[in-house]
């Protein structure tokens, strides 16, 4: 039994050196291509929230739940968030 805790503890040990040198690799590396990329620029607002929906231009109801079915269909939306929005967009 002495062997078997041993040879476990062996492998903690070289598993967390494993990892925490990966884990150092990848900062350093991160690092180094954002140096090589420059300044750091914020990410571009998605278009969504750049603009709420009333600046947006109106599309019809029908437009609006056409598309709805396309991302369900498409597994981009469950059952649940298609009729949320779906109840959304014909209480507008």
């Amino acid at each position: 039994m002495p062997g078997l805790l041993r040879g476990v503890a062996r492998t903690a040990a070289v598993a967390g050196t494993a990892t925490a040198v990966r884990n150092r690799v990848n900062k350093r590396q991160s690092e180094r291509w954002a140096e090589q990329e420059g300044p750091e620029r914020p990410p571009e607002p998605i278009a969504s929230e750049a603009q709420p929906q009333a600046a947006a231009p109106r599309e019809s109801t029908i437009d609006q739940l056409k598309e709805l079915a396309q991302l369900k269909e498409q597994g981009v939306l469950t059952e649940e968030e298609f009729a949320a929005q779906k109840a959304k967009i014909l209480s507008s």
